[in-house]
């Protein structure tokens, strides 16, 4: 009896134990379901995040092309050498990565005789901060490096070529103003660098059109996952978006007129610009001195740098679109619209030149004080008489003139698609009150009648100023981008001109203007005869504005001009500083570049 309730109670005993068992199979059955199944997506995600790396691909940049197709900027490609570290900790020897790979750099350096470029230090750092990317060891290396490292590459299989693209400007430093150049990027400047882990080198622009249309050009940046194992090197990795290559563009500029142009005023300080009066397309704008912005990538060294930005010439300002200048006498033509539209003054309005006007004990003066007897303004503007032009100034009233000019876009930027560009500075009579707490005076209203005083310009807004006299009185926005094309398109898309607005100007009284500034060139008395052509008819207004401390005799040479007379398809601004006067500094420059500029065109009278 005693025996078989033992052997009851044992029985129920492995009973109870193996329920317990087999509950507890149950619940490790159920939590390796949950855990796979049920959780498996967050565990999985997880180790993605500690086991992949995302890499940001470079795009390759667009190009920029003249009007007639020539390129400014271009890609070419850059060779490099690097090695896989990860290849060097799977050859089953026991020293640490960084020491294997400086013994195979200075290994390949021995074999393809070049120096090493990379230290330990620089491995390390590699190893610490971008262990799953390869490490490039030599950049820019030439077509010799090339040919011994293609003879021995089979005895280094954790070493390869790698390819990057390089920014070059086949043009030099023809247009460097304009095209600008580019940078190495800096990290932390996109908020689509925090997608990423890891970048390669990619580039930017920091000047010019490359900074101003750099997002058009860069691209769209590609993806790649990395696949790390636990020590951080690089298991696998796959492709996840391919980049999208750069778009193109198209410039109003056309390269023999800019070389044309930056050959004219080479060897001084000052700028030239040349517009399309009918579209206000720019064919060419130059700056002088200038520089090469081949010197900028993919980083120009401390002494060039220091060579540039310590350079008096100041190579690196674009005078063109950021120089401030008094117009001299060329803002002239401007006063004998506004006299002549406001009913101030007709063709026939003669005033008398003594050679010296006094106004209150101010005394302004013509040229070496030439008396030029009663003149009109026709003749006036031939000759630039300054008392004509501070009589006319009176009477036509310095707010009509100051309309005028801000209508004509002076004291205000002209829209450029280019960085940097000033707004000049038009002088008002509240600004007078303010600044200086002093009313506006007859004075100030000579001044600015001879282009004198605070008024301030640019020579880009001196050409547009000069296209609108020559198209009639319509003001347009000066373009640099006349096309754009996408990576995947054949022909540019145009991009239409702007025009700002149609200034009303009366063909009769601008008939006027047009005929004294054809004299001004024309004439043997006139002021700029010296850029006279004997086969092509030419209009335009020089301009002698002082600078610098009163007394230094330091002037700046103006001249404005447009051509063919009847039928323009050239207006130019030029300016030099440190000139006699406008006829005799810049007016055999601007005639020397306007006859070449014909000689290859056939000429045009």
């Amino acid at each position: 009896m005693t025996l078989i309730q033992i052997t009851n109670r044992e029985k129920n005993r492995l009973l109870i134990l193996a329920l317990i068992m087999f509950a507890g199979l149950g619940l490790l059955t159920f939590a390796i379901w949950f855990i796979q199944l049920g959780r498996g997506h967050l565990y999985l995600a997880t180790q993605d995040q500690q086991s992949v790396r995302r890499l940001r691909l470079p795009a390759v940049r667009g190009k920029i092309v003249d009007r007639n197709g020539i390129c400014f900027a271009d890609n070419e490609p850059d060779y490099g050498i690097c090695i896989y570290l990860e290849e060097l900790r799977r050859d089953g020897k026991k020293l640490p990565t960084a020491q294997k790979a400086l013994a195979l750099v200075q290994e390949l350096a021995q074999v393809l005789e070049i120096e090493p470029q990379v230290t330990l230090k620089q491995i390390n750092a590699h190893l610490y901060n971008r262990k799953p990317l390869p490490m490039t060891v030599w950049r820019h290396i030439d077509h010799k490096t090339m040919a011994r490292f293609a003879e021995i590459s089979m005895r280094f299989p954790a070493a390869d070529v790698v390819l990057y693209p390089k920014r070059i400007y086949p043009c030099g430093a023809s247009a460097g103003h304009i095209i600008g150049y580019v940078g190495t990027v800096e990290t932390g400047e996109d908020n689509e660098e925090q997608q990423y882990h890891y970048y390669l080198p990619d580039m930017e622009g920091k000047r010019g059109l490359e900074k101003v249309y750099n997002k058009w050009l860069a691209g769209s940046a590609g993806g790649r996952l990395v696949r790390i194992d636990v020590s951080g090197f690089k298991h696998d990795e796959t492709c996840i978006r391919e980049p999208v290559s750069g778009g193109d563009l198209r410039l109003s500029i056309d390269s023999r007129l800019q070389r044309l142009a930056e050959r004219s005023i080479a060897g001084v300080r000052g700028a030239a610009v040349v517009i399309d009066p009918n579209t206000g397309d720019i064919l060419a704008m130059a700056s002088a001195p200038d520089f090469n912005p081949n010197l900028f990538y993919p980083y120009m060294s401390v002494d060039a740098w220091q060579t540039l930005t310590k350079d008096e010439g100041k190579p690196l300002f674009n005078r063109a679109v950021s120089g401030l200048y008094p117009p001299g006498s060329t803002f002239k033509p401007l006063i004998s619209i506004a006299a002549l539209l406001q009913g101030k003054a007709a063709e026939d309005t003669t005033f008398v030149c003594d050679g010296a006007f006094n106004l209150g004990g101010q005394i302004f003066s013509c040229h070496m004080g030439e008396a030029h007897g009663s003149i009109g303004i026709i003749k006036a503007l031939e000759v630039s008489c300054n008392i004509f032009f501070c009589q006319l100034g009176l009477q036509c009233g310095y707010d009509a003139i100051y309309h005028m000019a801000s209508a004509a876009g002076f004291g205000q930027k002209t829209g450029l698609d280019l960085d940097g560009e000033a707004a000049g500075f038009l002088p008002s009579k509240s600004w007078k009150r303010q600044a200086k707490g002093e009313t506006w005076r007859d004075g100030d209203t000579c001044n600015i009648s001879v282009g004198q005083g605070a008024l301030l310009v640019t020579p880009l807004q001196m050409a547009v100023f000069t296209a609108a006299i020559a198209n009639g009185g319509r003001l347009y926005r000066p373009r640099l981008v006349i096309g754009q094309k996408r990576h995947d398109q054949n022909e540019f898309e145009p991009v239409p001109p702007v025009l700002v607005r149609d200034l009303h100007w009366s063909e009769a009284h601008l008939a006027v203007v047009k005929e004294g500034m054809r004299r001004v060139i024309c004439e043997p008395s006139g002021t700029g005869h010296l850029a006279g052509l004997p086969d092509v008819v030419m209009a335009g207004k020089t301009g002698t504005a002082e600078f610098g401390r009163k007394g230094s005799d330091q002037q700046r040479g103006w001249m404005i001009l447009f051509a063919p007379f009847h039928d323009p398809k050239y207006a130019v601004a030029m300016v030099i500083d440190d000139a006699v006067s406008g006829g005799a500094s810049v007016g055999p420059r601007l005639g020397k570049m306007m006859a070449d500029i014909f000689a290859t065109a056939g000429g045009e009278g």
